[in-house]
């Protein structure tokens, strides 16, 4: 492997956590040891330790002194990251919340959808469409795919009750997503079923999850942009 330019510790850290989610070290593997791992990326052991310390603190992997460094076959759930469940964000406004089922269809991964879930070969996926409200107004129009591969409990679940926002962050531990937000011209679909006119602008969040090794899902989220209000705490 060539060295990489920067060999920070949270650099090291980074490329690792890929090389783990590529499963080019598969789940309960052992990784090369500090000293493999300081000549490839070209930098001291001490940063390596570093990024592995960080690394197993989090739950991704486990080090063990003499037997190495391996990759943990389930991620800690003090790892899972907090995603927000859409029905506790409308109930903590002060809104009565409903959801409904749009679609669920289990169907043969297209080439687009393979490449956005980082599946190797075709498999199986399930799309899942839906709306949320609050106090009977459309809130936000959920489009997901999920990986049967990465979640194959999700094949029996009917999401009639529960939407797939809140099974997966209750069921499916998380260990990294990727958010992009933009703006867009509601089509005519999307007006109908948000309720506003063709046209409109809308408010999009595109999030991809992964757990250690595999991606989980891919979601588009719309909202009304008129409406919408996006609150950040940190």
């Amino acid at each position: 492997m060539k060295p990489l330019q920067t060999s920070s510790f949270q650099t090291i850290k980074t490329d690792i956590l890929q090389r783990i989610r590529n499963r080019e070290w598969q789940a309960g593997a052992y990784i090369p040891n500090e000293v493999e791992l300081s000549k490839s990326y070209g930098c001291s052991r001490v940063t390596v330790n570093r990024a592995l310390r960080e690394l197993a603190e989090a739950g991704i992997v486990e080090r063990r002194r003499k037997a190495g460094t391996r990759v943990v076959s389930q991620p800690a759930r003090a790892a899972n990251l907090v995603i927000p469940i859409v029905r506790k964000d409308i109930e903590s406004r002060g809104a009565v919340y409903r959801y409904t089922l749009l679609e669920r269809t289990i169907m043969p991964a297209a080439q687009d959808v393979q490449a956005k879930l980082a599946l190797k070969e075709p498999a199986d996926v399930l799309h899942v469409r839906c709306l949320h409200y609050a106090d009977e107004t459309p809130y936000q129009y959920e489009d997901r795919w999920i990986s049967l591969l990465a979640v194959p409990k999700a094949r029996d679940e009917t999401f009639d009750e529960t939407s797939p926002n809140e099974w997966l962050v209750e069921n499916e531990p998380l260990l990294d997503a990727e958010h992009v937000f933009s703006a867009q011209n509601a089509t005519d679909e999307q007006a109908r079923l948000l309720d506003i006119r063709p046209g409109d602008a809308l408010f999009v969040v595109k999030r991809r999850t992964w757990s250690t090794t595999r991606t989980i899902t891919v979601v588009k989220l719309y909202h009304p942009g008129a409406t919408f209000q996006m609150i950040s705490r940190s």
